[in-house]
């Protein structure tokens, strides 16, 4: 695969324009959409620094170096990948997914997805209502996240699938639960957690709770587990959500912005990484080998999109999970 590289330094008439035209004033061969994408994906860097937003306004004097890949099919081509099938039929087809494996392909993922995988799996049952890089998705999952997932196989269920998503569960047909692990010990045992979400202004693939704008979320919570410290004290919990609204990262910034981020969050726990060698010895050994947040997608339910009979699938949380609750601090059950 052959990729370009081009350079070019900002002058004094270029000075206060976004980076995405700076780029594509210069590269007239290439749209500003796949400038956009590219500078996104990391593939843009000044004094050997990655620049990811798009909206990043260019000075006098600063250096750009873009690399652009090779362009990919349109289509995605057929992996053999290992699937853990929970459940399917002509209609529908239930996974538990993996943690890291990207959903659909998409810049700087272009193969190795579920997509990939399901395409060899289902060949051309598959739905292409979602488009044509995400064949049958209906919903997903973030790469690092596990659990349950369901994929349409034909066109009338993906449709149908996608309007009990698209009414997160309000008219009673839809359920989704998730366990996570997070620091400390929320206020109330149960609850609601209400904020907004929208992207954060200076770093656009992060998401944060915001004042103004954004847009609804609401995650409801209960705590199953906790284990202790010899003090008393709760050093972690296990926590289950329920999801009113469906938005990027939801509950790891909404558990982050009650002050309980999730174990093993690189994005949203940063300032509870040293808390990590307070756990005990068997929970830092499980925690590294979890290598991700502590999150699972533990159960799905849903009505059958041509049988009209509610189903529901859980995936066994993992291993590292259980590892961390059951370490020997104290672990004292509600």
């Amino acid at each position: 695969m052959q990729t370009e590289k081009h350079g070019f330094f900002v002058e004094e008439i270029d000075a206060g324009q976004r980076l995405d035209r700076f780029l594509a004033n210069n590269l007239s061969d290439h749209s500003r959409s796949r400038l956009k994408e590219l500078i996104k994906s990391g593939c843009v860097t000044t004094e050997n620094s990655k620049i990811l937003d798009p909206n990043h306004k260019v000075k006098p004097g600063e250096y750009f170096e873009i690399s652009i890949p090779e362009l990919q099919p349109a289509v995605p081509r057929p992996e053999s990948l290992p699937l853990k099938i929970l459940y399917e039929d002509k209609d529908i087809i239930v996974l538990d997914k993996q943690a890291g494996l990207v959903v659909h392909p998409a810049a700087g993922n272009w193969k190795g997805t579920l997509v990939n995988g399901l395409i060899a799996h289902c060949g051309d049952s598959l739905s292409g209502i979602g488009g044509v890089r995400r064949p049958g998705i209906v919903h997903r999952l973030d790469k690092e996240t596990s659990g349950v997932m369901v994929v349409a196989k034909n066109d009338v269920s993906h449709r149908r699938l996608a309007e009990q998503f698209s009414n997160h569960g309000r008219d009673g047909r839809l359920s989704r639960s998730y366990r996570a692990i997070i620091w400390g010990e929320p206020r109330h045992p149960k609850g609601t957690i209400t904020r907004n979400l929208g992207r954060q202004p200076h770093n656009r693939i992060k998401m944060a709770v915001v004042q103004t704008g954004g847009k609804t979320a609401i995650t409801h919570y209960e705590v199953l587990e906790k284990l202790y410290f010899p003090d008393g004290n709760c050093l972690v919990s296990l926590v289950e959500c329920r999801l009113e609204t469906g938005r990027t990262h939801q509950i790891r910034v909404h558990m982050a912005h009650t002050g309980h981020p999730l174990l093993g969050d690189k994005t949203y726990g940063t300032g509870f990484l040293t808390s990590e060698k307070k756990l005990p010895p068997a929970a830092q050994k499980a925690l590294k080998h979890l290598n991700r947040q502590a999150l699972h997608a533990y159960s799905l339910g849903f009505e059958h999109p041509s049988l009209q009979k509610m189903m529901l699938f859980r995936a066994k949380m993992p291993i590292e999970f259980e590892e961390i609750m059951s370490a020997k601090c104290e672990n004292k059950n509600l």
